[in-house]
């Protein structure tokens, strides 16, 4: 069984370089880091180890003091601030809580650059309440006077604070010594680790990811909003599922590359392509009232791409007027609008009602076993054998393709060698044609196929 491992969560007021720290902890950019308050609203967790210790990161977004946040509420504000600040002010609060009481260890981060402020002070004292080990990060110190200046910081009561410049990476280490040692025990560290299923859950702004995954989950665990967009980070959660150990990612609503505007949804689109990488398999959402638009269509190529495992899930059925035909001919359209995957199930649900939401996970499971399923090398040859007798290949410049033999090389997802004389006879429709006859044999639902030909001698 899968061990856990301790959880560091990052929190702190907007803009003190949350986000840039955990980047540096997890080794990677997976925060988006922008110089606008409010960046990151969702917690976003990211994995990393140090001195031999596993751990798990939190970021959350800016934790405000209750009469700071009231000022920002109130304040003049352009259109898009009024979104990124006083409309999620409450939601952002909320997710940094819900990181708080997952975490072993917080790290409360400061900005040494304008050193210790009233509004500091203010979350200190809700802080201290808690009875998890709290550390001092002095972000931005990244010269000797800030270093020193760092030593205002035991003024909060909280202990003794760590000078460090998550951009230059200076006292990082020093911090990661102190904060693995505030670790609990969780084992030798000799268990095995079961295999995680990673099912992202993608499509375009809007159609209600974060709902979905809220509803899979039973709790709040991404900020759920009618403004498209809201989700900009994509987000890790580890659950296990009938014995099963599932990692389901939400992601940022991707849109086509033309309408993607440039700074922080570039980036969120980016990072949401990365996590299709990593899932296994892919829950394509589509609005029940909008069908399936060009968006989807770009969506659903980008995971063919990647030979991700799919399921199709129309979201929102519950606003749809239904007749005994209704989900029929939806089905038939969704196939003539995804003709390019054919083999795909597809689900009707209502995230907000949670119905046949039940079907979801069972679903995506099964997906993800077919990814691994291989035909064995014997009735592997007799379907391609029986495939090229039933219909032969045209000849090409009087030249007959001659199949040998074949073998399953792969999975997830599952790809096939057939050796033949000359790939270049061979034309890409009979190829198509293979990977049907195929699905006769065994249909690897919602699960791509890659069928490689190669010359006998290769």
């Amino acid at each position: 069984m899968k061990k856990r491992r301790p959880v560091i969560a990052l929190v702190g007021r907007p803009n003190v370089g949350k986000s840039t720290l955990f980047n540096r902890l997890v080794g990677a950019r997976t925060a988006i880091v922008e110089d606008l308050p409010g960046t990151t609203r969702d917690r976003l967790y990211g994995e990393s180890d140090w001195n031999g210790r596993d751990f798990v990161v939190i970021d959350t977004g800016g934790l405000e003091a209750e009469s700071t946040a009231e000022f920002r509420a109130n304040r003049p504000a352009a259109p898009s601030l009024v979104v990124d600040s006083a409309r999620f002010v409450a939601e952002i609060q909320n997710q940094a809580q819900l990181a708080i009481d997952e975490a072993d260890v917080i790290v409360f981060v400061v900005d040494g650059k304008d050193g210790l402020t009233a509004a500091d002070e203010e979350l200190a004292g809700l802080l201290r309440q808690t009875t998890k080990p709290l550390v001092v990060a002095v972000n931005k110190a990244e010269s000797p006077e800030r270093q020193l200046n760092a030593a205002e910081f035991w003024a909060l009561g909280i202990g003794e604070p760590f000078p460090v410049s998550a951009y230059h990476g200076i006292g990082v280490g020093d911090l990661l010594d102190h904060l693995v040692g505030l670790f609990p025990d969780t084992g030798t560290g000799d268990e095995e680790e079961e295999q995680t299923i990673g099912i992202a859950i993608i499509g375009r702004p809007n159609v209600g990811k974060s709902s979905l995954l809220n509803a899979l989950i039973g709790q709040e665990r991404s900020i759920v909003s009618d403004i498209a967009g809201t989700t900009r980070d994509p987000i890790d959660t580890e659950i296990v599922y009938d014995g099963r150990s599932v990692t389901l990612i939400d992601t940022a609503g991707i849109r086509r590359r033309g309408k993607v505007e440039q700074g922080i949804e570039k980036y969120s689109v980016l990072r949401s392509m990365r996590s299709i990488d990593r899932a296994d398999v892919a829950l394509l959402l589509i609005d029940a009232d909008e069908g399936v638009t060009a968006q989807d269509t770009h969506v659903a190529g980008h995971v063919l791409e990647r030979n991700k495992g799919v399921v199709v899930v129309v979201n929102k059925w519950d606003t749809v007027d239904k007749d005994t035909n209704t989900m029929v001919e939806y089905t038939r359209t969704i196939r003539e609008e995804l003709k390019f995957m054919d083999y795909v199930p597809v689900l009707f649900i209502s995230a907000l009602t949670k119905q046949r939401v039940n079907r979801v996970l069972p679903t995506a499971l099964a997906v993800a076993d077919e990814t691994e399923y291989r035909i064995p090398t014997s009735q592997l040859n007799r379907v391609i054998q029986e495939a090229y007798d039933k219909t032969p290949p045209p000849n090409r410049d009087g030249r007959p393709l001659r199949f040998y033999y074949a073998t399953q090389s792969g999975v997830k997802p599952p790809t096939f060698v057939i050796f033949c004389n000359n790939p270049d006879l061979a034309h890409f429709s009979y190829v198509r044609y293979l990977e049907n006859q195929l699905r006769v044999h065994h249909p690897y639902v919602g699960t791509p196929l890659r069928i490689f030909l190669r010359p006998r001698n290769h």
